[in-house]
C-alpha cells in the first residue's frame, strides 16, 4: 500500500512515550498530515520556553505542528477540520472534546499503557508496578465520552519482573505500543477489526482506577509489609521517587529511595528501624526488612547505599519515617 492509499492522520501526543509511535508511523510510510501537542511551557531559572518531546521530534521530521490552548476553540476546530484527516490517533494527550474526536470519518483511537479495563487513568504504568502486578500491556481503543472507556481494538501483553522498576516497564511498553499503533491503523484500513466493549471484559467487576501520582503516594509507611514497600519503590523509580526521612543524631534528613531488595532471611524489628551490617543498609518494615540499594539524600545525587554509607556517620539509633 502506498502512502497516498493510507488514511490521512492527525496525531495527538506530548511526552516521549508518544514519540515512538509517531516515529513508527512515519517510518512505516503513513500519511501524518499534522501533529497536535501541548503549548510550550516556561520552565527553569532562565524562564525558557520548553517544547514537548513530540513537538521537537515533529519539527525534526518537518511535520505541521498545532498547539491549541483550548481544544474547543473555534479557530482550532476549524483549522483541524480543514486538514481533512480520515483518522485521529491520541497517545498521552489531554482529554479531547467530542467536537474533536468525532470529526474524522474513521474515528479516533487511543493507545493506553495498560490492559484495559485495568488501570483507567493518568498513571497506569506506575499503578501496575506499585500494586505488584506480574503482567501489563498496551491497548488501542476507540474514543468516547468517558475517559478510557471506549471499545477495545487490540491488546499486547508483557510480564513484569519482581524487581523491575517503572522506568524499564515504561520503555518496553513504549516500544510495544509503537508496533501496536501501526498494526491498529493497518487493521482499520483493512476493515477487519471487531471492537470489544470493555463491559464484556469486566464480567461484573469494577474497572481498576489509575489516578495520577500525588505526594502522599510517594511517602513510605514503614509499618506496611516489606513487599508492598518494595513494589511502591519500584513503581516510583526513577520518577518521582519514593520518599522517606531518616532521624539520626537529633536531626532529620529527607531521602528518595530508588531500589530495594527483599530480605526474607532477616527477622523483623520495629518498623522504620535502620540497621547497618556488613556495609549494607537495612530498614525494618511491618513484617521483615528491606535492603536499601540506591537512594538520594536531599540536595545530592542518586547513589548506591554503599557509597552513601562510606560518607555517613551515625551515633545511636537511626529511624526512618
Amino acid at each position: 500500500m502506498t502512502k497516498t492509499e493510507y488514511p490521512k492522520i492527525v496525531f495527538f501526543g506530548t511526552p516521549d512515550f508518544a514519540v515512538e509511535s509517531l516515529r513508527a508511523l512515519l517510518d512505516g510510510g503513513f500519511n501524518v498530515a499534522a501533529v497536535v501537542t501541548m503549548p510550550d511551557k516556561i520552565a527553569g531559572r532562565g524562564h525558557k520556553l520548553i517544547q514537548s518531546d513530540v513537538k521537537r521530534f515533529a519539527l525534526e521530521r518537518g511535520l505541521r505542528v498545532l498547539q491549541p490552548e483550548k481544544l474547543k476553540a473555534d479557530d482550532f476546530v476549524a483549522e483541524l477540520r480543514a486538514i481533512g484527516a480520515d483518522l485521529f490517533i491520541v497517545i498521552a494527550f489531554r482529554m479531547l472534546p467530542e467536537v474533536v474526536w468525532s470529526m474524522p470519518p474513521l474515528g479516533t483511537f487511543n493507545l493506553h499503557a495498560s490492559l484495559l479495563p485495568r488501570y483507567r487513568g493518568a498513571a497506569p504504568i506506575n499503578r501496575a508496578v506499585m500494586n505488584g502486578d506480574t503482567e501489563t500491556g498496551v491497548t488501542t481503543f476507540m474514543l468516547k465520552h468517558e475517559i478510557d472507556t471506549g471499545d477495545i481494538l487490540q491488546q499486547e501483553r508483557i510480564t513484569i519482573d519482581d524487581n523491575e522498576d517503572v522506568g524499564s516497564v515504561h520503555d518496553r511498553l513504549m516500544a510495544l505500543g509503537a508496533g501496536l499503533t501501526v498494526d491498529t491503523v493497518r487493521h482499520i484500513v483493512a476493515g477487519d477489526l471487531k471492537p470489544v466493549p470493555q463491559e464484556a471484559l469486566l464480567q461484573g467487576e469494577e474497572p481498576t482506577p489509575a489516578p495520577k501520582i500525588f505526594a502522599e503516594d510517594c511517602m513510605i509507611d514503614w509499618t506496611r509489609p516489606a513487599r508492598d514497600i518494595h513494589n511502591q519503590v519500584r513503581g516510583l523509580s526513577p520518577y518521582p521517587g519514593a520518599r522517606t526521612n531518616l532521624r539520626a543524631d537529633g536531626r532529620d534528613e529527607a531521602f528518595k529511595i530508588f531500589r530495594t531488595a527483599l530480605c526474607p532471611g532477616r527477622a523483623g524489628q520495629n518498623p522504620g528501624r535502620v540497621t547497618i551490617s556488613g556495609g549494607k543498609l537495612f530498614i525494618a518494615a511491618g513484617d521483615g526488612q528491606l535492603e536499601i540499594l540506591e537512594l538520594q539524600p536531599a540536595g545530592k545525587k542518586r547513589m548506591t547505599a554503599a557509597d552513601y554509607l562510606r560518607g555517613a556517620r551515625f551515633e545511636g539509633d537511626v529511624t526512618a519515617f
